[in-house]
């Protein structure tokens, strides 16, 4: 796999860290240096070490689903991108009720949360024989810089960016998908 596919697959995963990073950032009553950087690398390192764990778990079984294993790819970035762009149209009332949710649990969840994405494009990745660790790293450090650009944004912007963020990244996901299935099939 080259680096701008790489690259597209890691803005694509590193939308719903910049669309959360946006609400953050526009909550955040003193935002400071600090909450900037814990977001930030945070995201990055989760986002770093999912598609590590999923590629893990896929190199185990890819040789037993070598023959369709660009259509399980397909699949898995058409259920995460469809479901990113189904949550960027509905109506989003919920907003983070935490003081600062760059800290303790809520900063864990919150990484978790936005990066669970990645250790499904992680199982592709496998599936496709793609070395990981390049592409772990790419993945991790856009996810970082996107965080802290999404975070100086919410200081700024209002939340209809931050919904089109994560219909952005839908996008981008399906696109990838797309070319996977297209590439296998010709």
């Amino acid at each position: 796999m080259n680096f701008v596919t790489i690259l597209g697959i890691a803005f694509g995963l590193a939308m719903d860290a910049f669309a959360v990073a946006i609400a953050i950032g526009s909550r955040l009553e003193r935002p400071s240096f600090r909450p900037f950087f814990r977001l930030s690398f945070h995201f990055g390192l989760f986002q770093f070490l999912m598609p590590v764990l999923g590629w893990l778990a896929g190199s185990q079984i890819a040789p037993l689903i070598e023959d369709w294993d660009h259509w399980i790819a397909f699949g898995l970035l058409l259920i995460i991108g469809g479901k990113m762009i189904k949550e960027s149209l509905q109506n989003q009332k919920e907003r983070i009720r935490f003081a600062d949710p760059t800290r303790r649990w809520s900063l864990v969840i919150l990484s978790i949360a936005t990066s669970i994405d990645a250790l499904a494009v992680g199982l592709s990745l496998a599936l496709l024989n793609v070395r990981i660790w390049n592409a772990s790293v790419i993945i991790g450090l856009v996810a970082a810089a996107m965080t802290l650009i999404g975070m100086y944004c919410g200081k700024y912007l209002s939340e209809k960016f931050e919904r089109a963020s994560s219909f952005l990244g839908g996008i981008i996901l399906l696109a990838i998908g797309f070319r996977i299935l297209i590439s296998h099939l010709t």
